[in-house]
């Protein structure tokens, strides 16, 4: 490993004790501009050993791992949003700044891992300067040089390193290269930071800051003694955010009397540091001239954003997803819930007849039968979406539809947090803050829900199920794979419809540009697949299950008891019966356990709103379910599996107990006007609560969820009666 020559005679001082070390947990800040492979490196470094959060006040994600650097010490690298300068726009670069101008309070960065591109490395090289003249410790993680090199580019580290006064390790997250030279030069950084001897203040300047403003600079230097003279140019553009309200005066002071000129200073200075980009790039890089031959990734966009033929594509690669979906969950999902039928029968002749051997059969595993069941489908999705994440696809599927947003009244950068909807609204709606037009991102927001998020994933799967035959057409197109994808496109379909019809009443008068930056396509990383279907597959078990466990359990009470003494009355007139024909036990049971369902709390809740769903084919069972799933969809399932276990004691599957189901007039429950009613109905109802508080955070009001729960009823019912008559 290589140091700047400035301070590389000072390295015996990195033979200070680890013990110094041992005493704290080291904070490492992982930056870099977006598509840059910061999160590949991320996820190579912790593995498994990460969580996701939200950085304290602001609604954006706060990614956090652990992993060994030295003596098996644990450090914590806190990935922050991907930026591509120190001047912040949007709400998630400026948690990035905060963390970067040691202005965050709760999140602090003892040294920053600098990850670049290097087959782009001047456009990285603005930010990457900026790092160091905050002088802090840094080491620059060069990555995608592989990529460089099919580019014909050849980089100089030695002299990079050099130059920049900084450790440049080349590595290969994707391939597990050059982690290991990473690791050291992290170690030697500690070690000089913890030292007395701390090498980023031996740094050069890469621009001559003082120039910009010397009078200012000095001043706030004076005030501040802590800050590098780069740090205090931020401080004087930026103070009401970086420092207390206390200080805001004093500097807004100095800003008036050496007349700083916030504006004028950022131009001198990017001016300044695209004049050294330009050499550098001279002195450490070799690349090819602009005639020599286009990339690879050129010649595929002329095939997948073609614009008659990348629209086709889209939709085989669409249509290709949710074939998936279905083709690969079949047996997993099968022999889960097998077993769980099997567990159920054990249970029923191991255990005594009594309240709380009902309780773990028919509420405990019930509902975790309602949980698990899905976990295969979960998985296949969102492994697929990752594979179409790290491909480069995903960008390209923004790119293709921005023209079709416009049309509707939406922001280019709709795209993004509407294709994030298919996971999970959530988050998506959070997303949409990187949208500066507060009238379009509040129409995105709105819309957004519509999408099929993965909470519906279950409701949709055991509906198609019931009623939709499992065909094959040409021996290899599912004609469930077929329904659930048309679900999907209906939920587009009317996010794009409802989106139009509000931008009217939404007057939308700026206008706004969408800029993407497309990545190179690249071979999906097979462990990052692999780490995101184990952490979705956590995330649903973990925070869906609690939901659906609680309720689940809360159902059984709801639907083994009820008032007064109806209940019992049913109990003493059915045991009169089975004495005096016990041939008919079973069946006895069965019927007596539909009437000990009809006088319970949860019977009598269903019954109350069955007249309302009557309309749309559904029973007052599925009205309880519609309850219920308010607090998440994918509780409709848990709902029934409940419901239905409480009513029959078998060993039959959930699917098989649907299937049986019947109206009191001995009609089929679950007919294919009735099912597709109830899907058309989920696709389009606001059956989330998270969401609605989501709203309610970022607009700050109660205005919108109110609107937006009610407009989701509204068309959710108009549309289930109207699929309900067409089919009947």
């Amino acid at each position: 490993m290589k140091f700047c020559s400035r301070y590389r005679n000072q390295l015996p001082l990195y033979a200070v004790s680890f013990a110094a070390l041992s005493k704290q947990q080291y904070h490492i800040a992982l930056v870099g501009n977006p598509n840059s492979g910061k999160s590949s490196l991320f996820n190579a470094l912790t593995g498994l050993n990460q969580k996701v959060g939200n950085f304290p006040g602001v609604t954006v994600d706060k990614k956090t791992g652990i992993y060994s650097i030295i003596n098996e010490k644990d450090t914590e690298l806190i990935d922050l949003p991907g930026t591509y300068s120190l001047y912040p726009r949007r709400s998630d670069e400026w948690v990035a700044y905060k963390v970067l101008m040691g202005a965050d309070t709760d999140v602090k960065a003892d040294m920053v891992i600098l990850v670049a591109d290097a087959s782009n490395l001047k456009r990285n090289l603005l930010f990457c300067s900026q790092i160091v003249d905050l002088k802090i410790p840094v080491v620059m993680a060069l990555t995608m040089n592989d990529l460089a090199a099919k580019k014909d580019i050849k980089i100089d580290i030695a002299k990079l390193e050099k130059e920049l006064g900084i450790p440049v390790v080349a590595v290969n997250p994707r391939k597990n290269k050059g982690l290991g030279d990473l690791k050291k030069a992290i170690a030697k950084q500690i070690l000089s930071s913890t030292s007395d001897f701390n090498a980023a203040s031996l740094k050069p300047d890469f621009i001559e800051i003082e120039k910009l403003a010397p009078a200012a600079i000095a001043e706030m230097q004076s005030s501040f003694p802590a800050l590098s003279k780069y740090a205090a140019i931020h401080h004087l553009i930026n103070y009401d955010e970086l420092q207390s309200a206390s200080e805001h005066a004093r500097i807004e002071s100095m800003v008036t009397k050496h007349q700083f000129n916030p504006t004028k200073t950022q131009a001198e200075e990017i001016m300044q540091r695209y004049t050294h980009i330009r050499q550098l790039m001279k002195q450490c890089v070799i690349e090819p001239g602009p005639l020599d031959k286009k990339m690879y990734s050129d010649k595929i966009d002329q095939v997948l954003l073609h614009r008659t033929w990348g629209y086709v594509i889209l939709l085989a690669v669409l249509f290709l997803l949710f074939q998936s979906v279905f083709a690969l969950a079949t047996y997993p999902m099968d022999l889960i819930e097998s077993g769980f039928a099997r567990v159920s029968s054990w249970l029923t002749i191991q255990l005594p007849d009594a309240w709380w051997s009902n309780l773990m059969i028919n509420g405990f595993v019930a509902g975790l039968s309602g949980i698990l069941v899905f976990v295969p489908q979960i998985m296949i999705l969102f492994g697929l979406i990752t594979m179409l994440e790290d491909s480069g696809y995903m960008a390209r599927i923004g790119f293709l539809s921005d023209r079709l947003m416009r049309k509707v009244g939406l922001n280019g950068k709709s795209v993004m947090p509407m294709i994030s909807s298919f996971a999970c609204a959530v988050p998506a709606i959070m997303s949409a803050r990187n949208i500066e037009n507060k009238k379009e991102r509040l129409l995105t927001i709105l819309v957004t829900p519509l999408m099929s998020c993965s909470a519906r994933l279950p409701v949709y799967t055991i509906l198609i199920a019931l009623v939709i035959d499992d065909r094959y057409y040409f021996g290899f197109i599912s004609l469930q794979g077929l329904v659930m994808m048309a679900l999907y496109f209906l939920g587009t379909f009317m996010a794009l419809f409802v989106s139009y019809i509000l931008k009217w009443f939404i007057n939308i008068k700026e206008k706004s540009f969408f800029i993407l930056e497309l990545p190179l396509y690249r071979s999906p990383r097979w462990k990052n697949v692999g780490i995101t279907m184990v952490e979705k597959a956590r995330i649903f078990v973990s925070d869906a299950g609690k939901v659906i466990m609680i309720i689940s359990l809360l159902l059984w009470f709801l639907s083994s008891f009820g008032p007064g003494k109806a209940i019992d009355q049913v109990e003493n007139k059915y045991a009169t019966m089975i004495q005096a024909a016990p041939a008919s036990k079973d069946s006895l049971k069965r019927v007596a356990s539909a009437e000990k369902l009809q006088h319970s709390y949860a019977g009598i809740l269903g019954k109350a709103i069955e007249p309302a769903i009557a309309p749309l084919g559904y029973d007052w069972k599925i009205g309880i379910a519609l309850i219920t799933s308010f607090a998440a969809r994918e509780v409709f399932v848990g709902t029934m599996a409940t419901l239905y276990s409480v009513e029959a004691d078998d060993d039959q599957s959930l699917r098989a107990k649907l299937q049986a189901a019947t109206h009191e007039d001995g009609r089929k429950v679950y007919t294919l006007p009735a099912a597709l009613s109830l899907m058309v109905f989920y696709v389009l109802a606001m059956q989330c609560m998270s969401t609605l508080a989501i709203v309610k955070r970022e607009t700050k009001t109660w205005k919108w969820p109110a609107f937006q729960f009610a407009y989701m009823t509204v068309l959710a019912y108009g549309m289930s009666w109207l699929v309900y008559v067409l089919f009947s």
